[in-house]
């Protein structure tokens, strides 16, 4: 059985206004913003703990550019939450995405991914290169077990591992450079009721592999290894004050042939949650790079 949080929480949202849209992947309804038209389609995938409310304020730039489709991963948003923390395994989530991208028959994709958004959305792209047409990472990277993590992600994941219930209104705003409103961080808030509805917020950072035999870092090897000979467009972006994913910026320009094709730019005044900090000015590099390549 799935969890599901009631539309009542998502209502009155600010700067989120958009009409709910609702699609089955094997047997889990994922919820997904459906916005603007054109022969480019961005999929933009969220991570730990956020959801599609946090690519509000880049949806409106992109839509002029094409399509913007956002979805909520399992667990997350208005899509279903899986009731048991082991029911997120590395497989289950990226069954998920690349279902995702099945059923809606997405193609010619420019991928806008951070935090775990990226560690799936890198690996469905690798795997399935005819639907992807360019790859936008930020703020993320692809863990397969071999990097040593720093040690503010330590920090994160030993307060994650001992909490029953996370106060993730608080853990967006301390991830951010810029000061959150009492209702932003409410909206962050919104798709959990109370701490039933976290499972999948609380074992997501459990999941990040740190040995190369952890769940997930076989298919993350896989996937560095098919994007070593991507050849399509990349573009890098991270942003300059973040401190828990900024050493993978290096790690995936070098890996990834085409992102040093691309300009090195870095965000300013930005956190982990770049999109919160700096959305409107991120979808003017990404609609730039498009438009470049």
């Amino acid at each position: 059985m799935a969890l599901r949080t009631p539309e009542e929480r998502f209502e009155d949202l600010p700067g989120y206004d958009y009409e709910p849209n609702y699609v089955e992947v094997d047997g889990t309804r994922i919820h997904y913003v459906d916005e603007g038209s054109g022969e480019e389609t961005f999929l933009c995938l969220h991570g730990e703990p956020s959801w599609s409310y946090l690519y509000r304020k880049m949806i409106p730039g992109l839509s002029e550019e094409g399509r913007v489709v956002v979805p909520d991963l399992p667990g997350f948003g208005r899509s279903d939450k899986w009731e048991t923390q082991d029911e997120y395994t590395f497989g289950a989530l990226y069954g998920a995405v690349e279902g995702f991208v099945e059923e809606l028959d997405l193609t010619e994709v420019t991928l806008v991914c951070q935090d775990w958004g990226g560690l799936l959305g890198l690996t469905v792209a690798a795997k399935n290169p005819d639907r992807f047409a360019r790859l936008v990472p930020m703020n993320t990277g692809l863990q397969d077990g071999s990097a040593e993590m720093s040690d503010e992600w330590k920090q994160f994941h030993d307060f994650v591992e001992m909490s029953e219930e996370l106060p993730i209104g608080f853990l967006v705003s301390e991830a951010c450079v810029g000061d959150l409103s009492e209702e932003v961080k409410a909206a962050y808030e919104a798709p959990f009721p109370d701490g039933s509805y976290q499972a999948g917020a609380l074992e997501l950072p459990l999941r990040v592999p740190t040995s190369p035999d952890d769940d997930g870092a076989e298919e993350m090897r896989e996937a560095r290894e098919l994007l070593s000979e991507w050849e399509k467009p990349a573009f890098v972006l991270f942003s300059e004050d973040d401190p828990i994913t900024r050493p993978a910026a290096d790690d995936l320009r070098s890996l990834i042939p085409t992102a040093q094709d691309q300009p090195e730019v870095w965000v300013e005044d930005a956190g982990h949650f770049l999109q919160e900090d700096a959305g409107e000015r991120i979808a003017e590099h990404i609609v730039e790079f498009v438009e470049r390549t």
